[in-house]
C-alpha cells in the first residue's frame, strides 16, 4: 500500500534541517576537533582551533549560525518507490519552499547568498533559493533525506580530474591539497569520489561529506579493506604535509578522509574531492508519512571546557583611530594583535564599484586614507545585536584589487580568512602594508567584538556593502608583515618538517 508523505512535512522538515544546521555541529565533528586540539603542538593553530570550538558552543546556546556564509543548500532524496507526494508542486518546488522558511525565519534569518543570472546580473534571490536536488528512486515506503548547507570556503575548493588509469589517486589528493589554500578553513573533512563519469565523481564526492566521521575508530582497529588502507594513507599524508588549522602550520589539517567510488570506463579514472570546512553543517532524516521529522538536539556536555579569551600578556592592542603607516610596518609575521577603534569593510563587489569609480574619475564615497578594510558580508543582525556573524571571507578574492587600494586610495592594512596569493604579497611588500588574519569559523565569537556597526557606501549591495565598525580587542594574526612573509608559507614548511618526527595518531 503506497505510503503518503504530505509536502508540509517535507517543507517544514526541510525548513527545520536548515536552522538546525546553521547553528549545531554535527556531535562527530565536535569530537574530532576537540581530540585535534588536545594533542596540536602548534600555537597558531591551537589557538585557532580554540576560537572554533568557542564559536561553536556559543552558536549552540545563542541559536545564530555558526559561519556568515550560511550557503547554498544541497537536498540529497531517496524516494521509496511505494511513495507518493501529496502536493500539486514538483519536488524542487517543494524543496525550495523549506529553504524559503528556513532562511527566512525572523528568530535566526540566515544571509541570502545565492544569486540569479550567475553570468550578468548577479541579483540576489534574497531567500537562498533555488537549492540544489539530487534525487534517487529506491525500493521502500519512506523518503530518506539529507540536507546540507554548503559555503564558498566548502564548494569553491572543489577540484576535478580525470586521471589515466595508471595515475596514482594518493599522488593527485597530496599534489592538489596544498593548492587549496587554507580558504576552507581546516582542519576538517576531505570527501573523495572516485569512477563513474565526472559529474558522478563529484557527486560521490559530496555525498562522502555527509558521512559520520570513523577516523579514530578505524586507526584504532586498522583497516579491514584496500579502501580503508587508502584512507588511512590519506589521513596520515596530508597531515604530514603540515598546513595545520587555517592554514597557519600544524598537526592536524584533515580530521577524516572519505572515499566512495563507482565502475568507470576502462579508459577512465575521474576523480573528485571537495572538502569540509570548520563550519560543516548537514543533518539526515526519514520521512515515513507519520509527520515531520524531528531533529534531535545536541546535549552542551558534547562540547569541550574551551572557552577562548584574549590573551592580553602576548597579543599587542592596536588603536585603529591612530593607526600609522610606521606601525604597520613594525609588525612581525605571526604576531597576535588586539584591534579597537574604526574599521571598514569590503568585499569583492564594494572593490569592483571602487574600480570602477576610479577608472571614471569620480570621488570615493569613503575615505580610506590611513584605515584598514575588513573583507566580511555580516549576517543581519537580531535582537539586540549590533551585526549578526560576521567571520573573514577568502581573501585572495580580493588579490586583484590589492595594489589599487594600496596605491590609490592610502588604505594601510587589511583583515580576512586565509592566505594572499602572490600578487597580493608583493604589493603588501612594496608598499609596506600588512594582511592580517581572522579565523574561519569563529563568525559569531568575531561578531562579539563589533560594538557599533553602519553602512556608509553601497548600501544596494546588501552585505556587501561598505560598513564601518567599531571593534574592541578584535583578534588578529599578521598573516603577511610589511616585508613579505607570509605564515601561510612559513608555517607549513615548519611543521611539514617537524611532523616527520612525530608520529601521526588519530584525531
Amino acid at each position: 500500500m503506497p505510503v503518503t508523505i504530505r509536502e508540509d512535512d517535507l517543507i517544514e522538515s526541510i525548513a527545520d534541517a536548515i536552522q538546525f544546521i546553521s547553528f549545531y555541529h554535527p556531535a562527530d565533528f565536535i569530537q574530532y576537533m576537540s581530540r585535534a586540539y588536545e594533542r596540536e603542538q602548534s600555537p597558531a593553530a591551537r589557538d585557532a582551533m580554540a576560537q572554533i570550538l568557542t564559536n561553536s558552543r556559543m552558536c549552540a546556546e545563542g541559536r545564530r549560525p555558526l559561519c556568515q556564509d550560511t550557503g547554498i543548500v544541497n537536498v540529497f532524496l531517496k524516494v521509496g518507490m511505494n511513495v507518493r507526494f501529496d502536493s500539486s508542486r514538483s519536488v524542487q518546488e517543494i524543496c525550495d519552499e523549506g529553504v524559503r522558511r528556513g532562511y527566512t525565519n525572523p528568530d535566526n534569518p540566515l544571509r541570502a547568498s545565492v544569486l540569479d543570472d550567475p553570468l550578468f546580473s548577479r541579483r540576489n534571490t534574497k531567500d537562498n533559493t533555488p537549492c540544489i536536488v539530487s534525487v534517487e528512486l529506491v525500493p521502500g515506503d519512506t523518503v530518506d533525506v539529507q540536507v546540507a548547507s554548503k559555503g564558498g570556503g566548502s564548494e569553491n575548493k572543489s577540484k576535478l580530474a580525470m586521471l589515466n588509469p595508471s595515475d596514482s589517486v594518493v599522488d593527485w589528493v597530496l599534489k592538489t591539497v596544498p593548492t587549496m589554500g587554507a580558504g576552507w578553513c581546516p582542519p576538517g573533512m576531505l570527501g573523495i569520489g572516485v569512477g563513474g563519469t565526472a559529474e558522478k565523481a563529484v557527486l560521490m564526492a559530496k555525498q562522502a561529506l555527509m558521512e559520520d566521521f570513523d577516523m579514530h575508530e578505524l586507526l584504532t582497529r586498522g583497516p579491514k579493506n584496500k579502501l580503508e588502507e587508502m584512507r588511512v594513507e590519506l589521513y596520515e599524508k596530508v597531515n604530514a604535509l603540515g598546513i595545520g588549522a587555517q592554514g597557519l602550520g600544524g598537526l592536524t589539517t584533515v580530521l577524516d578522509v572519505k572515499i566512495n567510488t563507482f565502475p568507470t570506463h576502462a579508459a577512465s579514472l575521474p576523480i573528485a574531492m571537495i572538502p569540509n570546512c570548520a563550519a560543516t553543517r548537514h543533518a539526515h532524516f526519514i520521512l515515513d508519512g507519520s509527520g515531520p521529522a524531528h531533529l534531535e538536539r545536541p546535549a552542551l556536555s558534547d562540547w569541550p571546557d574551551v572557552k577562548w579569551a584574549p590573551d592580553y600578556k602576548s597579543s599587542k592592542q592596536v588603536d585603529l583611530n591612530t593607526l600609522t603607516p610606521a606601525e604597520v610596518a613594525s609588525w612581525k609575521p605571526g604576531q597576535t594583535l588586539l584591534l579597537s577603534g574604526k574599521m571598514l569593510t569590503g568585499r569583492d563587489a564594494a572593490h569592483k564599484r571602487i574600480q570602477d569609480m576610479l577608472a571614471k574619475g569620480e570621488p570615493l564615497p569613503v575615505d580610506f586614507k590611513n584605515r584598514v578594510i575588513y573583507y566580511v558580508g555580516p549576517v543581519d543582525p537580531v535582537r539586540d545585536e549590533v551585526v549578526g556573524p560576521a567571520g573573514p571571507t577568502t581573501s585572495t578574492r580580493m588579490d586583484k584589487f590589492t595594489d589599487m587600494m594600496l596605491e590609490q586610495t592610502g588604505l594601510i592594512a587589511m583583515v580576512g580568512k586565509a592566505e594572499r596569493g602572490p600578487v597580493a604579497i608583493e604589493s603588501i611588500r612594496k608598499h609596506k602594508s600588512a594582511y592580517l588574519m581572522a579565523v574561519g569559523g569563529a563568525a559569531y565569537l568575531v561578531s562579539k567584538a563589533i560594538k557599533h556597526s553602519r553602512v556608509l557606501a553601497f548600501g544596494d549591495l546588501g552585505m556587501e556593502a561598505i560598513y564601518e565598525f567599531d571593534v574592541v580587542d578584535m583578534p588578529v594574526t599578521v598573516a603577511v608583515d610589511s616585508q613579505g612573509v607570509s605564515v601561510h608559507q612559513t608555517g607549513p614548511a615548519e611543521w611539514s618538517a617537524r611532523i616527520a618526527g612525530i608520529p601521526v595518531v588519530a584525531a
